[in-house]
């Protein structure tokens, strides 16, 4: 996000209308928008919390949901036990409660538009969340583009969206789907119980009819760094990897 695009963007006040527990650190928040906004899928908003003696915390949060003509946005928002912002929406927010954001922002990690190219996702944890909004408008669309998400997560239980992409994986045929586990055994066949490496990440692309023609990363410093350099291993140019990288 550049300074420009933020000034651009205005701060409206939402209404939170549901919330859902999606993993046990991790929930999520729809939000009434005030003002309706065009997004593009990978795109996402800044959250403002203002305390009564005036001091403000604000945090970057990614759309999970699909574009669409509805006026309510999904944000999953994982709870970090030093946060200032996290802790308020897991402990403290209700439905009916108005929350300040503003929006849509981002102007690099953004799903591409039509096109015949497989797309490569990679994603950990609560980064997978603007991957799912473009998996999301893959299916809204019908856009014939074949997808590879491969998510790592700590646990079966951690899987954010698990339920739903099991779902979307047996619905869409050109959608392959692979989980990495980190700290149990898979329960899938095609699934792994280790760490993402290279070897991981070039099984998951050969899932594709051909290579892809563009890769989404989406984690913590580390865990994207890993990623891209398996990415770039398979032949990618760097000017077709997209990364989005939170965490200190």
């Amino acid at each position: 996000m550049t300074e420009a695009i933020a000034a651009t963007a205005r701060w409206q006040s939402c209404a939170i209308v549901e919330i859902a527990t999606r993993t046990p650190a991790i929930k999520s928040f729809f939000l009434r928008l005030s003002e309706t906004f065009d997004y593009t899928a990978g795109q996402h908003v800044d959250v403002r919390l203002t305390a009564p003696n005036g001091y403000t915390a604000m945090r970057s949060y990614s759309i999970a949901s699909a574009p669409s003509d509805s006026n309510v946005i999904e944000l999953a928002i994982e709870r970090l036990a030093d946060g200032e912002v996290s802790p308020f929406f897991h402990d403290v927010a209700r439905i009916g409660d108005m929350i300040e954001l503003r929006g849509p922002l981002g102007g690099h990690f953004l799903w591409p538009g039509p096109t015949a190219n497989p797309l490569l996702l990679i994603g950990a944890g609560s980064g997978v969340v603007p991957l799912m909004a473009m998996i999301r408008h893959r299916k809204a669309s019908g856009e014939p583009v074949p997808v590879a998400l491969l998510l790592s997560s700590r646990t079966w239980g951690d899987v954010l969206f698990r339920d739903e992409l099991l779902e979307l994986e047996r619905s869409l045929p050109d959608l392959a789907l692979a989980l990495a586990l980190t700290r149990e055994p898979a329960t899938r066949r095609d699934d792994f119980s280790r760490r993402i490496d290279s070897a991981m990440v070039a099984g998951v692309a050969a899932r594709l009819p051909v290579p892809p023609g563009c890769a989404f990363v989406c984690g913590s410093n580390a865990f994207v760094d890993i990623a891209t350099d398996a990415v770039l291993a398979l032949g990618l140019k760097a000017m077709a990897i997209k990364t989005e990288r939170y965490g200190a």
